[in-house]
């Protein structure tokens, strides 16, 4: 008689936590996410601004690409006027701008990568410099990146000097009411406001789901200088994290000051 106990046999079946891979992924991404920008706020100033610079003009040029080949027909529909075409400067700069704006994915690619990257370089050097964002570091780095979109694109024509510093007030201009008016229309609750350099620092380290644990510790903006981390191991916060919103305020020029 086989009265032997039989074997059973058991499957472990995968992603056997039950959790959506797609939440893992997004999980996975968020981790490195933190972990990059943890390792760029530690970097001197010149290197974090490469980074910033680098990657946002490879975005800007990826986002550039795709326009272009939505306008590639429209740029190969213009006339070329030929070599001896005796045009006076300013047909000549009008139709150097509608190629700039029809170009295809190539030149697209590059104007793009110019506006975003210069625009990421800028701001994160003011933003290292005076240690927190606001309306007047957004216009001088939307202003740079409006000139030098001028110059590279080759929308000033005969006078790219003079166009530039045009299309640079215009840029800053157009950014600073974007940035005035998007501040209006998203003003926080009025007890928030005393958490607005917390939300600024925690979302600059990829941190922001963390606020709440701020909120229900009372650690408002005045108490940054004071943290420390047994006050933040209080409020839940795991060790990473503390680690790098520690190292923060250390770097943090104005934070320093008042801890000193």
């Amino acid at each position: 008689m086989g009265g032997g106990k039989q074997g059973v046999m058991v499957v472990e079946m995968p992603n056997s936590s039950g959790q959506n891979p797609i939440t893992q992924l997004q999980n996975k991404f968020k981790e490195l996410e933190i972990g990059f920008k943890g390792w760029l706020a530690k970097q001197s100033l010149p290197v974090e601004a490469a980074v910033v610079t680098a990657t946002s003009g490879l975005q800007g040029a990826a986002i550039g690409g795709f326009m272009g080949t939505l306008t590639q027909d429209v740029s190969s529909s213009l006339p070329t006027p030929p070599p001896a075409a005796n045009l006076n400067p300013q047909a000549m700069a009008s139709f150097q701008q509608a190629q700039a704006l029809a170009g295809g994915p190539l030149v697209q690619a590059r104007n793009f990568a110019v506006m975003t990257g210069v625009n990421a370089g800028i701001s994160c050097v003011l933003k290292r410099i005076r240690g927190k964002e606001d309306v007047q570091s957004s216009m001088a780095a939307a202003f740079g990146s409006g000139a030098l979109f001028s110059l590279v694109s080759g929308m000033g024509g005969p006078n790219p000097v003079p166009n530039a510093l045009t299309s640079g007030i215009f840029f800053a201009l157009v950014q600073g009411g974007l940035f005035e008016l998007g501040r209006k229309f998203s003003q926080p609750p009025a007890e928030d406001t005393h958490y607005a350099r917390t939300r600024s620092m925690l979302s600059s380290l990829g941190l922001q789901n963390y606020e709440k644990n701020f909120k229900k510790g009372l650690l408002t903006d005045n108490t940054l200088p004071l943290l420390t981390d047994s006050a933040l191991r209080d409020v839940r916060i795991p060790p990473g994290p503390r680690l790098l919103i520690l190292d923060q305020i250390k770097r943090d020029p104005e934070l320093r000051k008042r801890q000193g």
